[in-house]
């Protein structure tokens, strides 16, 4: 491993932390992420953050997650990440079950299979974290 790659893989565990230790579960392979969304019931719902290394993820899309996911009254059964640029074939493979235009960092929801919501960065980079937050807390009041 070059010095480069150790420099990102040190780094994104660290934002990969931010995740899971708010009760993300981290998907980091293709098979994870079809075991994971295959077992899922109609009536569950999960909330998915395509996670990154940008600053907007750092600074907005992150800490918006976690604070809604946290402290809103309804609330989704399951969340979980994955990681662009670092977990590539798990990204890929979570984005066929999204079927947008690619984006990281992004937000899914999903209700069983069907995706319900989704926000992609644009709708997530230069915004106010506490817009933001209302735009979650608003899927969530909604779907789950």
């Amino acid at each position: 491993m070059n010095a480069y790659d150790a420099y990102m893989k040190e780094l994104a565990a660290q934002m990969r932390g931010e995740l899971t230790q708010n009760g993300f579960i981290s998907l980091e392979t293709s098979e994870a992420v079809t075991e994971y969304m295959d077992g899922r019931h109609d009536d569950e719902t999960t909330f998915v953050v395509i996670n990154s290394t940008c600053g907007c993820a750092a600074g907005l899309a992150r800490p918006a997650a976690v604070a809604v996911a946290e402290q809103n009254d309804k609330k989704p059964d399951h969340k979980v990440t994955v990681f662009a640029g670092q977990d590539k074939e798990a990204t890929e493979t979570m984005r066929n079950y999204i079927q947008q235009v690619p984006s990281s960092p992004s937000f899914a929801l999903f209700k069983g299979q069907q995706l319900v919501h989704f926000t992609p960065r644009e709708h997530i980079e230069g915004r106010d974290i506490n817009d933001l937050a209302m735009d979650i807390k608003e899927a969530f009041d909604t779907h789950c």
